[in-house]
């Protein structure tokens, strides 16, 4: 089963809490808060694998969190960072935030790339202490990792993409030019997932080709198997275009070439600028009118073209000799430019994660907030440096506002987390 695209769920590890503590040792008195750091939380990496073809491992595993930092501990212990999660995949995979459609990272070398980085740690008790604050109860949790849900597609990485109708022979043409073994019948549809092959002219030159299936007429718009596998010409530096001259299956050769190249277009107008040489194949069942007429149409168009007959391998060699000089003159596979998220956007995603909602049942105002949990626990309630703070979150991400606006009166029950507090304006 050949998978080339998934979505999937990816979290970096939040960071660990720093620790409240005080020193305690045998004759010395007061010894002052000793809370240490929380560690960092692993980052969320991806990495090229060769050995992978496809991304069925996703299609069954669509959730990846990294491991959370360890918390902090006495004696200014610092806690341990946890190891960042490393997702592999086949090269050549486009990582995409699903809600924008943002590519994220293009995994194409072989550098891993950091796509959600660990949350850091929570600063210990030991942070806090001043002067007139000598002895602080509280400290902070740690930061939250990064988190997406995101698109993984495969775009195939090959210099030659071989285009054209089913049965016009590019799978033939790929068995007898390269080690591909393809499946090869005399029916349409024959290859249903991309066939990759390696093309030796020597010891010192080769090239990758691919033979994309399942491109008719319409196959832009979803008839056929639909532009489900054109992403994997996209790389492509250029296109081989297969046309049955013979017009073995009934159909004009011409008309064939240019329903081809639309669905190119339809696809993708910088895909359909591409190079392009024609093949003309089966001449060994042509007429020399049939092959006369489709060689004119091709030089006025000016674009490459050769007689073969892929059965026989005849013209094959000249073919190749051919792409290969022509590969020399263009320019390297392809590369998706990637935009990561910046640290203003990475700043304004954690503050558009903090939406609260307030109901109110039998007089009591119930707060809801995921983030808020992570002040919560953090805070002492009992010391009054840590109330303050708690005090000054709810005011400055709208919840005492919002509570006001519903018409809460001083004395009134609040339930934050099954915390209750009344209201003193």
């Amino acid at each position: 089963m050949f998978v080339d695209s998934a979505k999937i769920y990816i979290k970096a590890g939040d960071g660990g809490d720093g620790c409240v503590s005080f020193h305690r040792e045998k004759y010395v008195a007061a010894g002052g808060p000793d809370g240490g750091d929380g560690g960092k939380g692993g980052d969320i990496v991806f990495a090229a694998d060769d050995n992978l073809s496809n991304l069925l491992d996703f299609r069954y595993k669509r959730k990846y969190v990294a491991e959370r930092g360890a918390d902090g501990a006495s004696k200014r212990r610092t806690g341990k960072n946890a190891p960042d999660l490393v997702i592999k995949v086949p090269r050549g995979t486009i990582i995409k935030e699903t809600e924008t459609g943002r590519i994220l990272a293009d995994i194409s070398g072989d550098e891993p790339v950091v796509i959600c980085r660990g949350g850091k740690g929570g600063k210990g008790n030991a942070n806090f202490a001043t002067s007139t604050r000598q002895i602080p109860r509280f400290a902070k949790p740690g930061f939250r990792g990064d988190e997406y849900e995101v698109t993984l597609e495969l775009k195939l990485i090959a210099d030659v993409g071989l285009v054209g109708f089913p049965n016009v022979g590019k799978s033939t043409l790929i068995s007898v030019v390269s080690a591909a073994k393809p499946k090869i019948a005399n029916y349409h549809f024959t290859t249903l997932t991309p066939v990759l092959g390696v093309v030796r002219l020597d010891e010192e030159n080769s090239f990758v080709m691919a033979d994309i299936p399942g491109l008719i007429e319409g196959a832009s718009e979803g008839v056929g198997l639909g532009h489900e596998f054109l992403r994997h010409v996209e790389r492509c530096r250029l296109i081989i275009h297969v046309v049955d001259v013979s017009g073995s299956e009934d159909r004009d050769p011409i008309e064939d070439f240019n329903a081809i190249n639309r669905e190119l277009e339809n696809f993708s107008y910088e895909l359909s600028q591409a190079p392009q040489i024609v093949a003309a194949n089966k001449t060994d069942i042509a007429s020399p009118e049939q092959v006369r007429r489709f060689k004119e149409y091709a030089d006025s168009l000016g674009l490459e073209f050769f007689e073969i007959s892929a059965a026989q391998v005849k013209g094959t060699r000249e073919l190749m000799n051919a792409v290969f000089e022509k590969l020399s003159k263009l320019p390297p596979v392809k590369q998706f430019e990637a935009s990561p998220l910046t640290e203003a956007e990475l700043a304004d995603k954690l503050i558009s994660r903090k939406d609260f909602d307030v109901t109110v049942e039998n007089g009591v105002y119930y707060v809801e907030a995921d983030w808020l949990w992570d002040v919560l626990r953090s805070c002492n309630m009992d010391d009054y440096s840590s109330l303050q703070y708690f005090q000054r979150v709810l005011r400055s991400s709208g919840i005492i506002d919002k509570l006001e606006q519903m018409g809460i009166k001083e004395g009134d029950t609040v339930n934050i987390f099954d915390f209750e507090f009344d209201f003193i304006n």
